[in-house]
């Protein structure tokens, strides 16, 4: 089995992306699967020509997609992507699209076929805060989402895919006041439990992981 896992490169003024720099930190293999590590730009276009090119490349099996989420408080398996772009900030490419739809022809809204409640409890069950996320917002990362669930709608079929958001890192929260975070290596750790359950997991459970707001 080979699982395709991306990081970002630094955007909004950031010198560093935990999300890459975690991806980076993962073993070879999990759980029996080999790891393959991309760097995506954080630029709409970019991001997808060259995910697409990769999932043409590698054929993985599974492809999960990681970004930074400041303010989250742990580790958020994403369960749904929206066809829409609003940017509140340009991309690094200088791009700033507003209530524009990714893809023409997509669905509305792609789920996420990945087993994002194991997800979230192997994280927990490894020591880490963790929680399920229904909003992957409207900038770049909720755009990777969709444009991994589209091209496996058209063109991947057999392919399972999702996305995950990590918090900043403490080097990240050192500048800020009362911002949540975590260290690269424990995110790494997180990272690690949770595509170990996507690889083991082919039914996702069936326990409560909605919110009241």
């Amino acid at each position: 089995m080979k699982v395709l896992i991306t990081g970002f490169e630094p955007f909004g003024g950031e010198t560093v992306n935990p999300s890459w720099e975690a991806v980076k930190l993962l073993p070879r293999q999990v759980a029996g699967a080999e790891l393959v590590r991309l760097r995506l730009p954080t630029a709409a276009r970019a991001s997808l020509e060259a995910l697409h090119r990769a999932m043409r490349e590698e054929a993985p099996d599974i492809v999960m997609a990681v970004g930074q989420a400041g303010g989250r408080f742990g580790v958020t398996p994403e369960r749904v992507a929206l066809n829409l772009d609003d940017f509140s900030i340009p991309d690094n490419a200088g791009d700033q699209p507003i209530d524009t739809p990714i893809f023409a022809d997509g669905a509305p809204a792609y789920f996420s076929n990945l087993p994002v409640k194991a997800m979230v409890q192997a994280i927990r069950e490894a020591g880490y805060p963790a929680s399920l996320s229904h909003s992957a917002g409207t900038y770049v990362c909720n755009h990777v989402m969709y444009g991994i669930l589209y091209y496996m709608d058209k063109e991947f079929p057999s392919m399972r895919g999702g996305f995950l958001h990590v918090p900043f890192s403490t080097a990240q929260a050192a500048g800020r006041q009362n911002a949540p975070s975590m260290s690269l290596p424990d995110i790494a750790s997180a990272l690690e439990a949770a595509v170990k359950a996507a690889v083991l997991c082919q039914t996702d459970l069936r326990q409560a992981g909605g919110s009241i707001h």
